[in-house]
């Protein structure tokens, strides 16, 4: 018998679901400070579906980075949010295909029976507000985790 690898100790890419205010929570930690080319927002109004294509700082292997000395990771995810009745934004100039947008939170205000808003709260003043029937939301890792160009973490000004 072989003791294990680094490799086999490392964690399974994420796929997490959220159904209420207090998961998104865990997903809000985890998407924050994520970057995504404005041409990767996806409104499918007939599937009711809103995705984004996120480059994400894996905050989940940020202490085991610290500890073994190595460079930050991210990863690529897909962030979907079904059960969309409508999208609005405000701040973003989406004919401005160039521009690169920071996700900052995602935050859920109820209205009733499960209804709400998701906001999506983006550095320089910028939000996507998302009417949704239910909190229906999904993150999923698609690549392996790249070592971030920076290798930096995120700063932040709390």
């Amino acid at each position: 018998m072989s003791d294990a690898t680094f490799k086999d100790g490392r964690e399974a890419p994420l796929n997490l679901g959220a159904e209420d205010g207090e998961d998104l929570k865990i997903i809000s930690t985890l998407v924050q400070d994520a970057v995504f080319p404005i041409t990767e927002m996806s409104w499918r109004p007939g599937a009711r579906r809103f995705a984004l294509l996120l480059n994400r700082f894996r905050w989940e292997d940020r202490a085991a980075a610290d500890k073994r000395g190595r460079g930050y990771e991210r990863v690529q995810s897909l962030l979907v949010i079904d059960s969309v009745l409508g999208v609005a934004s405000q701040g973003i100039d989406r004919s401005d295909t160039d521009t690169v947008l920071s996700l900052l939170s995602v935050t859920f205000e109820p209205d009733t029976d499960g209804a709400g808003q998701l906001l999506l709260t983006l550095a320089g003043d910028g939000a996507i507000r998302l009417t949704v029937e239910a909190v229906d939301v999904t993150l999923k890792d698609v690549t392996r985790p790249y070592l971030a160009p920076s290798r930096q973490a995120p700063h932040h000004s709390d």
